[in-house]
């Protein structure tokens, strides 16, 4: 589909779900590969054998994107196994969701922490070797609750509409040295976490939806691909809905 051939792609919050098909699809590609992870460190090194047993280069990094000094010694590892970095996607993400008068500071902090200050940490250290090179690809996972709202989950849709204002900023920031940065928001996609949702929630999800199916993590690793690919090289600042028409 893409060449990716000599490139390398760090993707945070990589050892499963949406971020382990992002891996695996650039990977597939020929691009170096850095798997994130803070817990997981099983499925992290899994992933990575699985590339190498199929002709691929990966490492693993260990690394809380909330932290600063994480992200950068993240990203100097990357630099140090590669010699660069090309792509950068911003996928970690967690969720503690609940109503507005029941939510807790902590629940609110945490979320912005990792959400939304772990994609500014990972673009602020990494943007500086882009500049190096005068070239590079941010793609921000955010969500389509960034952009509508969604009951119960204040904190993750501010976060997350956070990121979206935070990618448009840097595409106008970073443009003139030829540093693009995008976003990708997916609707409701089929992982490990939706899967445990009650059938009645899903269903309530599946009305909205015009596709009348739901995604799936390929379908997100397809869009990335896309936007870190030279057929994008004149889209920045853009935010590519894949929800099935929910939006």
């Amino acid at each position: 589909m893409y060449s990716f051939n000599n490139k390398t792609v760090f993707v945070t919050g990589s050892s499963r779900g949406i971020g382990k098909a992002i891996v695996k699809a650039f990977a597939e590609q020929g691009a170096n590969v850095i798997i994130n992870y803070v817990a997981s460190e099983r499925p992290a090194n899994e992933l990575a054998e699985e590339i190498r047993n199929n002709g691929g280069n990966a490492i693993v990094v260990k690394g809380d994107v909330s932290v600063f000094t994480d992200s950068e010694r993240m990203v100097n590892e990357a630099i140090d196994a590669f010699g660069r970095i090309d792509v950068l996607v911003n996928n970690s993400g967690i969720t503690k969701d609940n109503l507005m008068l029941r939510m807790t500071e902590d629940d609110f902090d945490r979320v912005i922490d990792v959400n939304l200050k772990g994609t500014w940490n990972m673009c602020k250290n990494v943007t500086r070797h882009f500049l190096k090179n005068k070239a590079g690809s941010i793609i921000n996972i955010t969500s389509v609750v960034g952009l509508i709202g969604n009951p119960g989950q204040a904190n993750y849709v501010a976060s997350k509409a956070g990121i979206i204002g935070l990618t448009k900023s840097l595409a106008k920031e970073f443009g003139s040295r030829h540093i693009r940065v995008n976003a990708v928001a997916p609707g409701f996609i089929e992982t490990e976490m939706t899967d445990q949702l009650p059938e009645e929630i899903k269903q309530s999800y599946l009305k909205q939806i015009p596709l009348n199916e739901f995604g799936r993590v390929e379908d997100i690793a397809n869009a990335c691909l896309f936007l870190a690919s030279e057929d994008a090289n004149y889209i920045t600042g853009q935010v590519l809905n894949v929800n099935g028409g929910m939006i």
